[in-house]
């Protein structure tokens, strides 16, 4: 055998040998852009939650993963872009509680919403805060009550939307207080806040950013917030269980999904990776100022919850005479 063929073989078997590590280097996840739709406008509480972890994350994995705004449809336009998607983990849907409240608010979803998705976790939990204004003659909770059970039909609520959580969370504390108000359903938060302090509409379940200025300045008052316990938030602010409505929470959710058939290896890299952003100083900071509080799950737990969630939902929607649309 001669040098050349003896250096010619040499290399094809060093190379034999290394080609299962080129293949592994190709194909490792990430090896390309990850993007994230966000089924709802860009600067929406959705959106912030979600650009504070995939800052964190793209770093992480060493590739760009880049926020998609698909808004439309009560959130439903985005969903169903990733619930069309390969399951190969570079398509991510961040959603909100909303996700789990379509299936009965829409007579037809382009989408499954439990076989077409897997849960990788949840992100934060965003309690509303009830807010009245100062003008009003009930100044707390219990004053709300009483004049509510006194004068049926007499008090009017705003919502976000029919359907929103916003919304949800004031029936199921209308339910649970067992008195009657009318809702009166906005475009969005900002006219909502604005008639509350105003006065023109008796109370509001607000996201507790947006109005945090307001509560400050005295343009509102805070008298009970909607989630199961207190928000650091507001710290002097109880729930409205504490308040005098048992069985009135209602948890407002940000969380991350993919498509179904995601390889399970994915999912858990993924899981592990929006938990590591979750525990950094910067990322604390931002969702302190949101009023946020991060919530991590493991993604067969989180799979669980959304069942529970849509169930609940259902209940919810029916009891507040929602139609399909």
């Amino acid at each position: 055998m001669n040098f050349m063929r003896l250096a010619t073989l040499t290399s094809l078997t060093c190379l034999a040998a290394l080609s299962p590590l080129a293949v592994n280097a190709q194909t490792a996840y990430p090896n390309k852009p990850i993007r994230v739709i966000v089924p709802f406008s860009a600067g929406s509480t959705t959106d912030i939650i979600a650009r504070a972890i995939t800052d964190k994350i793209g770093v992480s994995l060493g590739q760009p993963v880049i926020v998609d705004n698909r808004a439309g449809a009560g959130g439903t336009v985005g969903a169903a872009a990733v619930a069309r998607s390969a399951p190969d983990g570079y398509t991510i849907l961040v959603h909100s509680s909303s996700h789990t409240v379509s299936p009965s608010t829409y007579a037809k979803l382009p989408y499954d919403t439990l076989k077409d998705f897997a849960g990788v976790t949840p992100i934060a939990q965003l309690p509303n805060v009830l807010v009245i204004s100062p003008k009003k003659d009930f100044k707390d909770m219990q004053g709300l009550l009483r004049y509510a059970r006194a004068n049926p039909g007499k008090l009017n609520y705003a919502s976000a939307g029919d359907g929103s959580a916003t919304h949800l969370n004031a029936e199921k504390f209308k339910m649970q207080g067992k008195f009657f108000a009318v809702h009166i359903p906005y475009r969005g938060s900002a006219e909502a806040v604005t008639d509350v302090m105003v006065g023109s509409v008796d109370y509001y379940f607000s996201p507790i950013a947006p109005v945090l200025p307001q509560i400050s300045n005295g343009q509102l008052l805070a008298i009970a917030v909607g989630s199961a316990r207190r928000s650091a938030a507001l710290p002097n602010v109880p729930t409205t269980s504490e308040a005098g409505v048992p069985g009135s929470e209602f948890n407002f959710w940000i969380g991350m999904m993919v498509p179904a058939k995601t390889p399970r290896d994915i999912v858990t890299r993924l899981q592990s990776e929006v938990e590591k952003a979750l525990a950094s100083p910067d990322v604390k900071e931002r969702f302190t100022r949101l009023g946020a509080e991060a919530w991590v799950m493991k993604p067969e737990q989180f799979d669980t919850y959304l069942k529970q969630e849509i169930d609940v939902n259902a209940t919810l929607v029916k009891n507040a005479g929602l139609r399909p649309e």
